[in-house]
This record gives structure tokens, sequence and C-alpha cells, in this order.
């Protein structure tokens, strides 16, 4: 974070919470003019610092609601499968997050679907297609206690 300010870091802190407020609000929430506040986002924005903008939608309403945390291990580690794996699940709508991980298994997926019948579906038919993959446990969440892709600013 070398080369931000704390005026910077506010600007984060902000559209990271709402980022639809516009570059007027922004500066009344950080003693600017408008068109400082627009520099300074398009430069954070230029550097890396603010990779993209989007809105959090509710799960329940578009009946996704039921969360599957998928771990994979794959059958055998190489790059090839790693690779088709990757590839693969970008092109899976079920699909929200997905982590290379260490320990037991390769990588977890987070997966919305709108019952465990579904879900049941996406394992066999989508999953069950990629021969890279050796094995798979599933967990469900059952409550959700905090969601948010908020990264700390400090």
């Amino acid at each position: 974070m070398s080369g931000l300010d704390n005026t910077d870091i506010a600007i984060l802190r902000i559209l990271q919470e709402d980022s639809s407020l516009t570059n007027k609000q922004i500066a009344a929430k950080v003693h600017l003019s408008p068109t400082p506040v627009f520099e300074r986002i398009k430069r954070l924005h230029e550097q890396g610092y603010i990779k993209r903008y989007m809105a959090v939608l509710d799960a329940e309403k578009l009946d996704c609601s039921f969360i599957a945390f998928c771990y994979i291990k794959m059958k055998q580690h190489t790059f090839d499968n790693a690779q088709r794996l990757m590839d693969a699940v970008q092109n899976m709508d079920e699909v929200g997050e997905c982590y290379n991980i260490s320990g037991d298994y390769d990588f977890l997926l987070k997966v919305y679907v709108s019952s465990m019948k579904d879900y049941q579906q996406f394992v066999l038919r989508i999953l069950g297609e990629l021969d890279c993959i050796g094995g798979l446990n599933s967990s469900f969440v059952m409550g959700e206690v905090k969601n948010t892709h908020a990264v700390p600013v400090r």
C-alpha cells in the first residue's frame, strides 16, 4: 500500500462499502471537491487497487440460496489437470468462487443452486464429466453469519 495516503485509504473504504456513491458524495465524506476525488479514483483503478465494481445480489430472491462448499481432490497432480479444472470452472454459472487450496483437497468451490437435487445434478452432470477429479467432499451452509468481499484497508 505504499503510495497511498489517508485520503486514498478513506476512498477505498467508502467504495468498498457502497460503490454506487457519486464522486460528489464521496468528496463530501473525505472533505475534498469532486474533481480531485475523481482523479484519485481513476488512479486507484489504474494502479489496480480497484479491480471492479459490482452489485451484491440477493441469492434467496434469485432462487440460488442453497449454498454448498465443494472440496475437490485432483486425480493426479499435474499442470494439465489443474488447468483443465480451472478452465472448466470459469464456465460454471453455479460456481461463485473457486480457490486453489492446500491440505487434504486441492480446490474449494462455493456453489449456488436452488436445492439439494440441483446440487446433486451439478455434481453428477457437470463435475462428474471432468476426468481430472479424483474425489470430492461437500459441506452445506445452514445459516449465513457473515458474507462480504471486503478486504481490510488499513
